[in-house]
């Protein structure tokens, strides 16, 4: 079993940075890809960024690409999303994920979910 708790959400201005960490629970963080999915009012969830359990490789949403950054930290059993040139249509729920596997993508290719974290950027 793995536990995940996000934080490091909140309001910030168009054009603003937020760091959003997801610390885990359990052995086996570092065999996990991690992931960072994100879900809007009134909109589906949508992948937003996943890095392998190394550190080494990572994967973008074109939505975020050049403007956020996935890492993690094995020793911390931490992952972190850092968001620059926020958009207001970056507002959304924030969720850290252990995903199934190095390719996945999709909402239903998670093993874990975290509670999630609320990020709003104003216009």
């Amino acid at each position: 079993q793995v536990q995940l708790v996000e934080s490091g959400g909140g309001l910030v201005q168009a054009g603003g940075s937020l760091r959003l960490s997801c610390v885990t629970s359990g052995r086996t963080f570092r065999t996990y890809t991690m992931g960072w999915f994100r879900q809007a009012p009134g909109k589906e969830r949508e992948f937003a960024a996943r890095i392998s359990g190394s550190g080494i490789t990572t994967y973008y949403a074109d939505s975020v690409k050049g403007r956020f950054t996935i890492s993690r930290d094995n020793a911390k059993n931490t992952v972190y999303l850092q968001m620059d040139s926020l958009k207001p249509e970056d507002t959304a729920v924030y969720y850290c994920a252990a995903l199934q596997t190095p390719y996945s993508i999709h909402p239903r290719e998670v093993d874990y979910w975290g509670q999630g974290t609320q990020v709003t950027v104003s216009s």
